[in-house]
């Protein structure tokens, strides 16, 4: 993809990360991802999103916004309004 339209912020451990990849691979939905355990700038702005918390998975979309351990539809009901469908 050109512009990455999307960054998931994971550890390796993280079943719900584990999870939200598999879906978004098996709809063919392109990320970025970034293990914040082995990316301290990534842990601080995923805390800096959750109020010091450093949840994953964290997503963060072209325009800044991000979602905080979501399901596979809410990351697809977003991607919606960068394609405008």
């Amino acid at each position: 993809m050109a512009q990455e339209l999307l960054t998931i912020y994971t550890t390796t451990w993280c079943g719900y990360c584990k999870n939200l990849k598999k879906q978004l691979d098996a709809k063919g939905i392109a990320y970025r991802e970034v293990d914040i355990e082995a990316d301290p700038q990534a842990a601080d702005r995923v805390a800096e999103v959750n109020g010091g918390d450093r949840i994953v998975p964290t997503v963060e979309f072209w325009d800044s916004s991000t979602l905080t351990n979501p399901r596979a539809a809410e990351v697809e009901s977003k991607l919606s309004e960068y394609s405008g469908s």
